[in-house]
């Protein structure tokens, strides 16, 4: 049965984007028969507020949609995220990392690094400095955890995935990223923040599983990342969804509008007295 999901992060209002991402996966669950559930990521709990919750939840309800109670909270499953790492720990897949930001930016934009820094999609793909630190003993708190993508793509092979939507440059079908390619603009992604004890990436990965989610549907900013999860679903030995990756809504200046576009935000159109039916029209979708 087709299940899907919104999982938005309560760090700032819902914005046109957010609507049509999560207006977007109702509807095709609605016409597959099968289910939307809502999905609270809240790992960065210095960021995270329960009042952007609460109007998060009430604006979804606004715009007709509904889902099963209760809601899973990230916040409440850190252990469920540490018994994953301590898997990929105990195969050497993972190493610490105390680098800062500028440690690698100037670490990628050393003369013998080639040239200028290649973004992934974590910022900087990472150069390296702390590849070479310990593997053994008990799983490190006080760093970052770093995926040896190296080591995680010779034990996993070439990674592929089922696209139903389409990728920035139109990519859909049957995707098989490069690994030669991941190596270069991926990198050794951080899989556990040293304040949050997780990522985004390990976290939606084990979350999507234990949820059953069948079909992922997100925005095409996603598309890159896509590779670094079928990667660790195959480490973790988790099932591997459907992915349907979709357009971008933006302002009139084409900027991908952020959760700092309060112009753009759901409810300053429910105070201007706009109706779903109006948010559906401006995202372009049927009602």
């Amino acid at each position: 049965m087709f299940r899907t999901r919104f999982a938005p992060s309560p760090t700032g209002p819902l914005h046109l984007g957010h609507a049509y991402s999560a207006m977007l996966a109702s509807d095709m669950a609605r016409r597959a028969g099968g289910n939307f559930l809502l999905r609270i990521e809240d790992i960065d709990q210095g960021r995270a507020r329960p009042e952007w919750e609460a109007l998060i939840c009430d604006d979804l309800h606004w715009l007709g949609l509904g889902w099963p109670e209760p809601v899973m909270r990230q916040s409440g499953r850190l252990g469920i995220y540490r018994a994953a790492l301590e898997k990929l720990w105990a195969r050497g897949l993972l190493y610490p990392c105390t680098c800062k930001r500028r440690d690698i930016a100037e670490a990628a934009s050393a003369p013998q690094e080639g040239g200028a820094p290649v973004a992934g999609p974590d910022g900087i793909v990472y150069p390296g400095p702390c590849r070479d630190s310990a593997r053994t003993g008990p799983l490190p708190g006080n760093a970052a955890l770093r995926l040896d993508m190296a080591r995680a793509l010779a034990a996993t092979g070439p990674p592929t995935f089922d696209e139903t939507g389409s990728g920035p440059n139109g990519e859909t079908g049957t995707i098989r990223p490069d690994p030669r390619a991941m190596l270069r603009e991926i990198g050794d992604v951080v899989i556990a923040r040293r304040d949050m004890g997780t990522s985004y990436h390990l976290s939606v990965v084990v979350d999507d599983a234990e949820q059953a989610i069948t079909h992922v549907v997100r925005g095409q900013d996603l598309f890159a990342a896509t590779a670094i999860h079928v990667v660790l679903q195959r480490l973790l030995g988790l099932p591997t969804p459907f992915y349907h990756h979709h357009r971008l809504i933006r302002d009139d200046t084409g900027r991908r509008l952020a959760k700092r576009d309060d112009a753009r935000a759901i409810r300053t159109y429910r105070g201007e007295g706009l109706t779903p039916g109006g948010i559906r029209a401006m995202v372009g979708l049927a009602a």
